[in-house]
């Protein structure tokens, strides 16, 4: 907070923006903050005045001389309390209107009940100045500040229940196919939701893939051609030859490994994978 000659404002003494990337609202309460000091909004915030309670303005960008106004715009003011006085006469809230980045994580089961984990990335911000005055009417401030944190976490349950409404109905190696519909689903849900706090979504991404990883690499492996078995059969020659073990061309033909005999030292390659014969050792 910087106070100043009774001037409050949203910058702080190293010029920096005291909301910057992560908050959607910051709350100032002091007892310097009197009538008659001026208040600085900047180009990128809204800012709420209130006092006792009772909202009594909502400012755009400029520089405005605090006043109490004959009738507050929301609530009244109460002043039995403290005999006419409160510990501070105004509350400032200022309101981040740049768009911010929020995020939400979570877990979504298919058809056969696999376990699929999904990001949604999205952006958001407070349109007008009556968003504004919503946001801070019905959002709760966790001390003084409200953050895109908070933000997901009241999103969350209406963003997982968009999507559990394809995923569970959609077999897992077809879910990607059906991540337009999915995400239109979100879309609609979550604008609906953020509009009841003044929040306007902007866009977001929906990111659905597999919570096992080796399924993940599966997956892929079927991607490219290769039936279940022949995936599950090159998945094992990949982690053989990472562990450097010679037999991981044989496991991916199906082939057996042959010790000692005739075939000592060698292991056919060749005419299963165009790779000519190697010797062992």
């Amino acid at each position: 907070m910087a106070i100043a000659r009774q001037v409050i404002s949203s910058l702080l003494r190293d010029g920096t923006d005291m909301l910057g990337t992560k908050s959607l609202a910051v709350k100032i309460a002091d007892e310097s903050i009197v009538s008659g000091s001026l208040l600085t909004v900047e180009s990128n915030h809204f800012c709420v005045l209130k006092s006792r309670g009772a909202v009594l303005n909502v400012y755009e960008t400029g520089q405005y001389a605090l006043t109490t106004p004959d009738k507050p715009l929301l609530g009244s003011i109460a002043q039995g309390f403290f005999g006419g006085s409160s510990p501070w006469q105004f509350e400032v809230i200022y309101v981040n209107r740049a768009k911010l980045l929020s995020s939400n994580q979570g877990v979504a089961t298919s058809e056969e009940m696999a376990e699929m984990a999904y990001q949604v990335d999205y952006y958001i911000h407070v349109d007008t100045k009556e968003d504004a005055l919503q946001l801070i009417t019905h959002l709760p401030f966790n001390g003084h500040v409200i953050d895109t944190k908070e933000v997901a976490d009241y999103a969350g349950p209406a963003i997982e229940q968009s999507i559990n409404q394809v995923v569970q109905v959609t077999k897992m190696e077809d879910i990607n196919e059906h991540i337009n519909e999915v995400r239109e689903l979100v879309k609609s849900h979550l604008t609906d939701f953020l509009k009841t706090y003044g929040i306007t979504l902007n866009d977001l991404k929906v990111l659905i893939l597999p919570k096992d990883e080796r399924m993940r690499e599966l997956i892929s492996l079927q991607a490219i051609g290769l039936s279940p078995m022949e995936a599950v059969r090159y998945y094992l020659a990949l982690r053989m030859a990472e562990k450097g073990l010679v037999s991981a061309p044989n496991a991916a033909t199906g082939q057996p490994f042959n010790v000692g005999g005739p075939a000592t030292g060698f292991y056919p390659v060749g005419a299963e994978t165009g790779l000519p014969e190697q010797k062992v050792g």
